[in-house]
């Protein structure tokens, strides 16, 4: 970026940042850690100011960018902590507050595998299995649903086997495909963002050290001895970025996601899911056929809701009930569709 840019970039953040501060008044230690992180982007920016005074060129007046005003006003409205990966776009440092598991500056991260305190941060984060549940349930409701209207049409045993194959392909493909795209994206604007921090770290290690050390103090630490933990940091660059993406930006490098993995359990989840509805029509046809689908969806149902109870903490039985009876509700609509439309078209 050109040293007007720089310059801008620095200003609005710091405009943003005490949006921010005043946004968190009700958190005297988040509200004061972006007050100074204003102010520190307002000593750089300052800099940036006296690099093109010094080149005798004038400094524009400063006006937000359309997206930074509509960032702003969405902090005005929404909880900060909703908001961070669009923080994190601005050029927003500190986020690491908004990340309630994140230990104290003075509490290291377990380093092996085996500590029970890293096991139950793998928990924390752990959303794959979640994510296979509902995808799972994502393919039956939708696949049985898809088989019941066509029923309800009174097609032949063919035409739904068919259907119900296409619908496991299509929805599957689907799903892969959205979740590619947007796993992607996300890793996209972490690299960036990651990206900035190392420029920053190149071009001006003392301030990224200042930042760091009012973050630390922010959790709690001493001043002088989260400055010293912050100078002490930035000297060793083989850790200096790691920290810098984790405190500043609330990222873990070693977890960003990977678009293919995600694509690939989410077509995997929606598969087995749209497959359970369809097996019977290979072995059967008729009532036999209906009958077995439905068994056979509403005990996978069942599983899946109670499953889900681990995360929602319900009854299993209320968990299971409740997602059988949201996809016999959209089950029977789909029926009764499907036999409106088979008998006026017939």
């Amino acid at each position: 970026m050109s040293e007007i840019e720089n310059w801008h970039e620095e200003r609005q953040s710091a405009w943003l940042y005490r949006i921010l501060a005043e946004r968190e008044a009700e958190a005297p230690h988040r509200s004061k850690l972006f007050l100074d992180l204003a102010d520190a982007a307002e000593r750089q920016a300052g800099a940036w100011e006296r690099r093109i005074e010094a080149k005798d060129r004038a400094v524009p007046a400063f006006r937000p960018s359309l997206r930074a005003r509509i960032v702003a006003a969405l902090i005005r409205r929404l909880p900060p902590a909703q908001l961070k990966g669009m923080l994190a776009a601005m050029k927003l440092r500190g986020l690491s507050v908004y990340n309630p598991a994140t230990p104290p500056a003075s509490h290291p991260t377990p380093a092996h595998a085996g500590h029970p305190e890293k096991f139950h941060r793998g928990l924390e984060r752990g959303g794959g299995l979640r994510a296979a549940v509902f995808g799972i349930n994502d393919g039956l409701v939708s696949n049985t649903s898809l088989l019941l209207g066509l029923v309800g049409a009174a097609q032949a045993r063919g035409v739904v086997m068919l259907a119900g194959v296409a619908g496991l392909i299509a929805g599957a493909a689907s799903m892969a495909a959205g979740e590619y795209v947007s796993m992607r994206s996300q890793r996209e604007m972490f690299e960036y963002q990651i990206g900035l921090e190392r420029e920053e770290l190149d071009l001006y290690p003392d301030e990224e050290a200042a930042e760091l050390a009012l973050i630390y103090a922010a959790r709690g630490m001493d001043p002088g001895e989260a400055q010293k933990l912050a100078d002490d940091t930035i000297s060793r660059p083989e850790q200096a970025l790691d920290a810098l993406a984790r405190e500043e930006l609330g990222l873990d490098p070693a977890e960003l996601g990977s678009p293919w993995r995600a694509a690939g359990a989410s077509f995997a989840a929606f598969a087995v899911g749209a497959l359970l509805p369809v097996v019977p029509f290979f072995f059967a046809g008729g009532h036999d056929a209906i009958l077995a689908m439905i068994a056979t969806t509403a005990a996978a149902l069942a599983g899946a809701g109670m499953v889900t109870s681990l995360f929602t903490g319900r009854s299993a039985f209320y968990s299971a009930l409740r997602m059988v009876v949201i996809g016999a509700f959209a089950g029977a609509v789909t029926f009764f569709v499907g036999r409106a439309i088979g008998v006026s078209v017939g």
